[in-house]
């Protein structure tokens, strides 16, 4: 209801991680630790230590790091941001006008470290919560004196962040005091893209960038096998093809296992989606017949392609190369199916169809007037948008000094005034990018990037819409 508490749990990437009192590389008295440590590892030939200050110890499980590891999370994401090779955040600029502008005390974010494990965040986001609760009912009253009930708490949650709010809900005892559960692009039952990522194929296909791309993908992996968070990213979901096999199976099936991906990884994405299904089971029993204890909305797409599976050679010692025959319809990120919590919710979860990508999911645009007329106990539906909307096309990441194409889809661009613009993360200047229609009817530009992060958006009129993809470009 318009009068609960509104909590928003950001996804991996979605949260500023600095150490306070020790000055940056760049003097800064707050270290923005991934800020520049992502930039380094793009700014020269990819090399372990440019991630060193990121990296956490070996084998942490579910605890918190200790002596030199531990970072504070300050602030939301607010620019967007990308790790090469598994997703990306536009930031959260506008978060608050997405929720339908709460008042002053109402609204509460939840930066957090997200490399550590769902169920340590989880745990942090119940002491919040409880205290953040507490807080509200003691000034509730002024805001919203001829309310219905004393206020509980609407839980909105991007991407991974979604995981963190179910495990808190349903594992914590969170489900206690909450109303309503919303997630935007959440990998609920994990994602394709994170065993490559795990295994060094996360950067370009093996037949593509080639060479280009070992380093990094190396220097990813190395990193990326310590982060709890990550593992906690595998797929649940038959996400495996073997070549010859007309059957998927899961990166859990010991006959083909996927290789260089841990086992012990493996079993704790799998433990932690056993947790959560099982309880929430266990409380879809006990709540027959009666009125759930909170209601939960989805937010998907499938209007991008995204990674739904890997694929591994006959004898599976080997992977074949990426190819279409492994994406599926998503959110560029998510799997459709992935976006749907769970399979038992079905008959009490409403979905909600946005043709934006993962990224840029929690933004006011994304969510139009959904989450006000959830807050306010309004019906919602979901569709995608019609023929109005525009795809930009864009390769997530890029060589150096090497050309890559962009280019743009829709109905009827060019009488709409097409104009695109790029920008690297960090800097007020933008670029125009200028496109040339090709015979196919499709509008497309061929860019050279300088190494880091650029963002590359592109808008159209009547009716105007946008689209906007991260491009991280690395050296060789």
């Amino acid at each position: 209801m318009e009068h609960d508490l509104v909590v928003f749990v950001p996804g991996f990437l979605g949260s500023r991680l600095t150490r306070d009192g020790r000055d940056g590389r760049d003097g800064r008295d707050v270290w923005d630790v991934w800020g520049e440590c992502g930039t380094a590892l793009l700014g020269s030939p990819p090399s372990a230590r440019a991630l060193e200050d990121m990296a956490l110890p070996p084998g942490l499980g579910d605890e918190p790091p200790e002596h030199r590891f531990p970072l504070a999370a300050d602030e939301l994401l607010m620019v967007p941001d990308s790790m090469p090779g598994l997703l990306s955040c536009m930031g959260y600029a506008d978060i608050r006008a997405a929720l339908g502008n709460p008042v002053d005390g109402q609204y509460v974010p939840f930066p957090y470290d997200w490399r550590l494990s769902n169920r340590l965040i989880a745990k942090q986001l119940r002491t919040r919560v409880q205290r953040e609760l507490g807080r509200w009912h003691e000034q509730v009253d002024t805001h919203y004196p001829d309310r219905p009930d004393d206020p509980k708490v609407m839980l909105v949650c991007h991407s991974t962040g979604g995981l963190v709010g179910r495990y808190y809900l349903d594992c914590l005892g969170g489900r206690e005091t909450a109303r309503t559960l919303v997630t935007l692009g959440t990998p609920h039952q994990g994602m394709a893209q994170a065993v490559r990522l795990l295994t060094g194929h996360a950067v370009g296909d093996d037949g593509d960038l080639g060479k280009d791309t070992r380093a990094l993908n190396e220097v990813l992996r190395d990193f990326a096998l310590n982060l709890p968070s990550v593992a906690q990213m595998l797929p649940v979901y038959d996400a495996v093809r073997v070549e010859g096999k007309s059957r998927l199976r899961t990166v859990a099936d010991r006959r083909y296992p996927v290789p260089g991906l841990p086992t012990a990884l493996v079993a704790d994405a799998f433990s932690l989606h056993r947790e959560l299904s099982e309880a929430r089971e266990a409380h879809r029993t006990a709540e027959t017949g009666s009125r759930p204890a909170y209601q939960v909305y989805c937010v998907g797409s499938f209007a991008h392609p995204t990674v739904r599976t890997v694929g591994l050679s006959s004898d599976g010692l080997s992977f074949s190369a990426q190819s279409d025959a492994f994406l599926g319809a998503g959110d560029g990120t998510v799997p459709r199916e992935s976006a749907l919590a769970d399979p038992a919710l079905l008959d009490r979860s409403v979905m909600l169809w946005t043709d934006h990508r993962n990224a840029d999911m929690a933004s006011a645009r994304a969510l139009g007037e959904w989450l006000t007329d959830i807050r306010r106990g309004l019906p919602v539906s979901g569709h995608l948008a019609g023929d109005e909307h525009i795809t930009l096309h864009a390769p997530s990441e890029a060589v150096a000094g090497r050309p890559f194409e962009v280019s743009v889809l829709g109905i009827n661009i060019q009488g709409r005034n097409l104009r695109a613009v790029m920008w690297r993360v960090g800097s007020p200047t933008k670029y125009p990018v200028e496109f040339a229609r090709n015979g196919a009817g499709r509008f497309r530009a061929e860019l050279v990037g300088q190494p880091g992060k650029w963002v590359m958006e592109a808008k159209v009129e009547g009716p105007m819409y946008a689209d906007r993809k991260v491009v991280t470009v690395y050296m060789a």
